[in-house]
């Protein structure tokens, strides 16, 4: 099983890959991530960079599809931590691409987040790791 902190490291690639899809930091990441995954091999290189395109035609399909980004961040993740399982070495230049993206695309993280919830009974949660967001549970009024 990939250690904890390597499968953390994959998902903020796969979030920061993602979330630069429509940014100007697009050809980094896109450079970035093909030549991490192409690990010095250039036509395997070209062709995760078309894997890439193809996120990026997908992603800016629908822009306010949420669900979709998040199934391209997952993708992307699974891959990442592939990579890191067979090679763990390359967790340092993850690491370095991972930050230059997000900042070239002026995002922030509060870094690795692990949360764990238990509800019993009738309990309702909510758990959210990154973001801002509102829930109203039940009614107010009448309304639901």
């Amino acid at each position: 099983m990939l250690a904890e902190t390597l499968s953390a490291l994959a998902g903020a690639g796969g979030t920061a890959l993602v979330g630069a899809v429509a940014t100007d930091s697009w050809q980094l990441a896109k450079h970035g991530f093909a030549q991490l995954f192409g690990r010095g091999d250039q036509t395997r290189a070209a062709a995760v960079e078309g894997r890439l395109e193809r996120t990026r035609s997908v992603v800016e399909a629908v822009p306010q599809d949420e669900r979709v980004r998040l199934e391209q961040q997952a993708a992307w993740t699974a891959r990442l931590e592939d990579l890191l399982s067979d090679h763990p070495e390359v967790a340092k230049e993850l690491q370095a691409l991972v930050e230059q993206v997000t900042q070239a695309a002026g995002t922030r993280s509060a870094g690795h987040v692990i949360q764990h919830g238990v509800a019993y009974g009738q309990a309702q949660q909510v758990v959210q790791g990154h973001g801002q967001q509102t829930n109203v549970f039940g009614s107010r009024g009448g309304q639901a």
